[in-house]
């Protein structure tokens, strides 16, 4: 596949979703680790600015700030029993809009794209560990499917803009991202920050840990600072349009169970913990390979995992009236 083009102008970068979990994670290593460069702009958007499932709304922002780079993390999501009870409405929704901010920024001559997928999108039926090759190779998980399969549809149209245009825009595929600014809803949060938030409540008074689900499936997780830097080469130096596993390797893969004791620890919580085996498991696992990752950048560094969550602890300890819950 031809390279990019490397773009010398400063950058004006717009991040949809950019008050999120990914987006705060980028502007801090932006504003505060200088990732960030001599004259570019940076604009984060949060839904206040724009819906983005609205074609003009979309248009008008666009317009707004003229970016020259997208970094696309703007969705609709939620933990396993949402997605269980709404696949039409995670559908529809990412759908337009992600058809929204593609076709805006084609139309509005953007540089680069990044895109934000999950490795949710890889089949359920497959071999491990999944790679980029194995996307399309069958269906995702019936639990999820309406997310997925929208998902999903951002590499098929990328892939379209570049034939039909020439149009450089990619996607990254990380593993689960935790991290501060998380959303720690119990009922709708992902596994770690429902996790964090139990514990935490369950610490304050004095009641048994219950972790939904038999603690045996594995995953591996990502730390929101670790994706951060990783995205930010993503947009400066990735030239492919075919989508990248940001993941830590196969070997740090860990349990529920694990991770359950990860946060223990990090909490100082003493009380029981108590696996209710009749909530659903999902998938039993998600293996992923970083080896093209690897490829490129064979001594990146992760955030040890037990580090991440203590920080991540910390955070939701510290800013716990305003966390998302």
């Amino acid at each position: 596949m031809e390279l990019q083009k490397g773009w010398t102008g400063p950058m004006r970068v717009l991040v949809t979703g950019g008050t999120g979990l990914v987006g705060r994670a980028i502007e801090r290593v932006v504003r505060e680790e200088g990732g960030g460069r001599e004259g570019e702009q940076w604009t984060f958007l949060s839904s206040k600015d724009a819906d983005l499932t609205n074609a003009a709304e979309t248009r008008a922002v666009f317009e707004k700030h003229r970016p020259t780079h997208v970094i696309h993390l703007a969705a609709m999501v939620g933990g396993l029993f949402r997605n269980m009870r709404e696949n039409l409405d995670f559908w529809r929704n990412n759908i337009h809009i992600n058809d929204n901010v593609l076709q805006t920024a084609h139309e509005t001559g953007v540089v680069k794209v990044v895109s934000c997928l999950s490795t949710c999108i890889f089949p359920d039926k497959t071999t491990y560990p999944i790679d980029e090759t194995m996307i399309h190779n069958g269906p995702p998980h019936n639990s999820n499917f309406g997310y997925s399969y929208a998902k999903r549809m951002i590499d098929v149209q990328n892939r379209a803009y570049f034939q039909q245009h020439g149009r450089r825009f990619t996607a990254v595929i990380p593993t689960n991202v935790f991290g501060p600014y998380d959303n720690f809803n119990i009922e709708d949060g992902h596994v770690l920050p429902g996790l964090i938030h139990k514990a935490y409540i369950a610490q304050k008074e004095g009641s048994p840990l219950q972790v939904w689900g038999s603690g045996t499936p594995r995953r591996q997780f990502i730390y929101s600072l670790d994706l951060a830097r990783l995205f930010l080469w993503v947009l400066r130096e990735y030239d492919e349009i075919d989508p990248i596993i940001l993941s830590v390797g196969e070997e740090d893969e860990v349990s529920i169970k694990e991770a359950a004791e990860c946060i223990v620890d990090a909490l100082g919580f003493k009380g029981q913990v108590v696996f209710d085996t009749s909530k659903a498991d999902g998938q039993f696992k998600k293996t992923a390979s970083n080896a093209k990752l690897r490829r490129y950048l064979p001594k990146f560094v992760f955030t040890p995992f037990s580090q991440a969550v203590k920080e991540t602890c910390d955070w939701f300890a510290a800013n716990y009236d305003t966390a998302r819950k």
